[in-house]
């Protein structure tokens, strides 16, 4: 899929190219990238409404400044599409998030312009900042850096300490920062309410560019007339605020905010800021889904549509019948059920409400969820306070972000063996997002804490129940971890049962091999085991529920009936579930061969998550061939 002959779109292979286009054709040139990326989106998901956003910035960006020598670093990375268009894929943009495709984020190994690669928020600032002094130091000065950053993004503690870093560096670095008052879900918190007053404050923005238009445009004024303008564009600003503005007590120098769909100001502007050194950010208003209407209707929809109707912008559902639900949305109706039965039940979210369907329970109990931003570290030891209180917090984190708040978890949580019921949703290879995105490092890096439980439900009737476990009566920091997906069953919603802390379940008895397995996964084994029963192979299945503490009672009955073990996760096989087997088989004086499926040492790339699987193995197919290795 390639943009349509004759365009302007279909003669640029490089900025170099877009750089020979005069300035009074951009605006064609952004619509021809709207067109493009919304027609091939539709019909290969991704990413939509962050990149229909920033198409006028990523234009100017890239006819101002010499990329790739002048460095630009994109924060998340939702937001690149049109930057990857530009930058020489093109031709490749059909393959984005597909398997053995192009990556949806910036990547370093796929192009000399993805300066940086990305996939968590919050990073920009301080590549950035390391990128401008190292080349400081290197006496390369005459090269730009820019980080682009959101309004969510720059709100989290990793962005604060780079701003504060920066302030006082005297590097060359522009930060843009493109409010569009949105992240998945609306944004929160009080420097988002700081941002809405600057948007929506009609007598600074009508002062302000009266001021400008007096002042700064007119050259009569002198080379000091811009100096002037600052100077009373910030005295106006703090006397309508009754506040300094934030960025300046940072010492970083504001511009804005500006209408980051006008292209033609956005260059003026960015020609002007190149001469200034030292830090500096720039305020962009922009629009999330910008020239698409379904897109800027319903912004959370459209973040990740899926699959769309290209001109009316209808989603795709998938087809009619009884379907097993996500995951997700049974954690979400559980939490609710649970939380009406026990009012100390409390819900907490790093900004992803309808991502792990907190937001079920926000909507029916606002007072007892919350919804705390970019801010994982922030969340565990919110939930850590809370837990002191007497309140059961259920802090629901992407797997892929809870590394961000490992510490927290550690300082706050387990050595305190506070009950904060952690649940890690997206645990596993979540597909399409790729490395940064992939939840598989959690089961081993929990296993490693004191005081944690570290459990794993195999169905929704099992996460269910583990969540009524997890609450019935303190027992410390508890996880739960689930995939991203659908579940196995249609019939799910049943009484809640507890389940005993620590203890599996054999569902197979057989002779030949043991398959140990944890969470999900084992469905796949089940496959495999029905058409291993059809060739007359028998094979024993545990469900070990619980990586720690770990079911010793089951794992001697399997060292004492099997000399052939496979066990079978979708995290590391570093310290996940093959590693804990093989230490009780080492403890105990067990001598068996074992075989490890799983996660291999080594950064899985993008693709449909069934791609995925059986590329590292551990599909029904792989486990088949596995157990006939072995036989």
């Amino acid at each position: 899929m390639v943009p349509k002959k004759g365009t302007l779109l279909s003669g640029i292979h490089s900025p170099q190219d877009l750089r020979r286009i005069p300035l009074e054709q951009l605006p064609q040139l952004c619509r021809e990238l709207r067109e493009f990326i919304i027609e091939v989106i539709s019909v290969n998901p991704g990413h939509l409404g962050a990149s229909l956003g920033v198409i006028e910035l990523t234009v100017a960006l890239h006819y101002v400044f010499d990329t790739p020598n002048d460095q630009l670093v994109w924060d998340v990375g939702h937001q690149a599409y049109a930057h990857k268009i530009l930058t020489g894929r093109k031709d490749l943009f059909h393959t984005n998030r597909s398997y053995k495709g192009i990556s949806g984020f910036p990547k370093r190994s796929e192009s000399e312009y993805d300066t940086f690669g990305t996939g968590h928020s919050s990073t920009a600032i301080s590549a950035t900042l390391g990128m401008a002094t190292a080349n400081k130091l290197a006496g390369k000065n005459d090269i730009q850096h820019v980080a682009i950053v959101g309004d969510a993004s720059i709100v989290n503690g990793l962005s604060l300490e780079g701003l504060n870093n920066a302030g006082v560096s005297d590097t060359n670095m522009l930060i843009i920062l493109n409010d569009n008052d949105i992240a998945i879900d609306q944004s929160v918190g009080a420097i988002k309410e700081y941002f809405t007053d600057i948007r929506t404050s009609k007598t600074y923005n009508k002062i302000r560019n009266a001021v400008w238009r007096m002042l700064g445009g007119n050259s009569r004024y002198g080379k000091d007339g811009r100096n002037v303008v600052r100077q009373i564009k910030n005295s106006v600003r703090n006397s309508i605020f009754d506040k300094g503005n934030l960025f300046e007590a940072f010492k970083v120098r504001y511009f804005g905010p500006v209408d980051g769909h006008d292209i033609t100001h956005l260059i003026k502007l960015l020609e002007d800021l190149k001469s200034i050194p030292g830090p500096k950010i720039l305020h962009t208003l922009t629009t999330k889904g910008k020239g698409f209407q379904a897109a800027e209707t319903n912004q959370t929809a459209f973040h990740a549509p899926g699959l769309f109707d290209k001109k009316t912008g209808e989603q795709k559902k998938p087809p009619c019948g009884k379907i097993p639900p996500k995951y997700q949305i049974v954690f979400g109706r559980t939490i609710v059920e649970l939380a009406e039965q026990n009012e100390k039940i409390i819900g907490i979210t790093p900004a992803m409400p309808s991502g792990c369907s907190m937001n079920l329970m926000m909507d029916k109990m606002p007072d007892r969820s919350f919804d705390v931003g970019i801010a994982e570290e922030h969340a565990v030891t919110f939930s850590a306070g809370m837990a002191t209180q007497g309140y059961i917090p259920f802090c629901n984190i992407y797997s892929t972000f809870m590394q961000r708040a490992y510490d927290e978890v550690i300082h706050d949580v387990a050595l305190q063996k506070l009950p904060v019921i952690f649940c890690l949703d997206r645990g596993g290879l979540v597909g399409e997002d790729g490395p940064t995105h992939h939840g598989v490092f959690d089961l081993a890096y929990f296993r490693a804490i004191p005081n944690m439980i570290v459990a794993a439900p195999m169905d929704e009737i099992e996460l269910r129940n583990m969540m009524y476990t997890a609450q019935e009566k303190p027992h410390g920091p508890f996880s739960i971890r689930y995939p991203r997906g659908r579940g196995v069953n249609t019939d799910w919603r049943k009484p809640f049962e507890s389940v005993p802390i620590g203890k599996g379940r054999k569902l197979v008895s057989g002779e030949d091999i043991a398959i140990v397995t944890i969470g999900h996964p084992g469905n796949f084994a089940s496959e495999a085991m029905q058409k291993l029963k059809d060739e007359g192979i028998s094979v024993s299945h545990y469900d070990v529920r619980f990586l720690k503490p770990l079911d010793e009672e089951m794992m001697h009955d399997v060292f004492n009936n099997h000399t052939k073990v496979i066990t079978v996760e979708d995290g590391t096989i570093l310290g996940g579930l093959g590693s804990a087997v093989q230490e009780f088989m080492s403890d105990h004086g067990y001598n068996a061969r074992v075989i490890k499926l799983g996660i291999p040492d080594r950064f899985i790339e993008h693709g449909a998550p069934e791609e995925l699987q059986a590329e590292c193995g551990f599909d029904a197919d792989g486990i088949y061939l596995t157990v006939k290795d072995l036989s």
